[in-house]
C-alpha cells in the first residue's frame, strides 16, 4: 500500500486526529482521501500531518517525525499564510526571502532521504474576510510574495505547482467571499472543495 500525505498548517490540519491516522480532519484532505479510496481501493493510505499555526519555519522542524519517518510515496505541502498573519499580528512572522530557502531546504533534504517521493506544491491563499480585511492591502501583498517563493520552489525542483490564489480568486468571482472560506484564511466545505478537486488533478497525472 502506498502512503499518501497531507503537510501544512490548519487548512490542512482541519481538527484531524492526533492518535488515529484514519481519520484526516473535517478539509480537504479527507475529501481528497474519500475520492482515492473509492477510486482505488485499499491502494493508498492517506495521512494527514498539518498542525494549525505552522510556518514554513514550524514544518521544517518537524521534518523527520511528520515526513521522512512516515515515508509517503506523494506528499503535498499547503503553507505560507501564517508566515504572513503571525507577522501582523504578534511580529513573528517569515519573511519572503526565509520563506523561499527554508521551503527550498525542506524539499530538497525530503527529496534526499526519499529520492522516489512525488511531491505537490499548493500555494497559499486568502480572500477577504475578518481575518483579513483590517490589513487587507499588506496581508495579501504579503501572502502573494509567498505564492510567488511556493513557485519558485517548485520550478526549481521541477515539481506540480497548484496557484490555489487563482483558485480562489475565480471562485470568488462567482458569490461572496464568504461562501469559500470563513474568515479569509480558513475554508468552508466547498473552499476545501476547492483545494481537493485541485488537489485530485495533479494526482491523477502523477499517480
Amino acid at each position: 500500500m502506498k502512503t499518501i500525505l497531507f503537510q501544512g498548517d490548519s487548512i490542512t490540519d482541519a481538527d484531524r486526529s492526533r492518535t488515529d491516522n484514519r481519520f484526516t480532519g473535517s478539509g480537504y484532505p479527507t475529501v481528497a482521501a474519500a475520492a482515492v479510496g473509492m477510486r482505488f481501493p485499499g491502494e493508498y493510505e492517506c495521512i494527514n500531518r498539518g498542525v494549525s499555526g505552522n510556518r514554513v519555519v514550524d514544518v521544517y522542524a518537524r521534518i523527520k517525525e511528520d515526513i521522512i519517518n512516515l515515508k509517503p510515496d506523494i506528499m503535498s505541502v499547503l503553507i505560507g499564510v501564517n508566515d504572513v498573519w503571525h507577522e501582523l499580528n504578534i511580529q513573528n512572522g517569515v519573511d519572503a526571502d526565509k520563506y523561499f530557502k527554508l521551503y527550498t531546504m525542506l524539499i530538497d533534504e525530503v527529496k534526499a532521504a526519499l529520492p522516489d517521493i512525488k511531491i505537490i506544491i499548493l500555494s497559499p491563499f486568502l480572500l477577504k474576510g475578518e481575518a483579513t480585511e483590517e490589513k487587507w492591502d499588506v496581508f495579501r501583498a504579503e501572502v502573494e510574495k509567498r505564492v510567488d517563493a511556493s513557485k519558485r520552489v517548485a520550478e526549481k525542483f521541477g515539481l506540480p505547482y497548484v496557484p490555489l490564489i487563482d483558485v480562489f480568486d475565480e471562485a470568488a468571482k462567482k458569490t461572496q467571499d464568504s461562501f469559500w472560506t470563513r474568515d479569509g484564511v480558513h475554508p468552508t466545505a466547498a473552499g476545501h472543495g476547492l483545494i481537493a478537486r485541485e488537489w485530485l488533478r495533479v494526482f491523477d497525472g502523477i499517480k
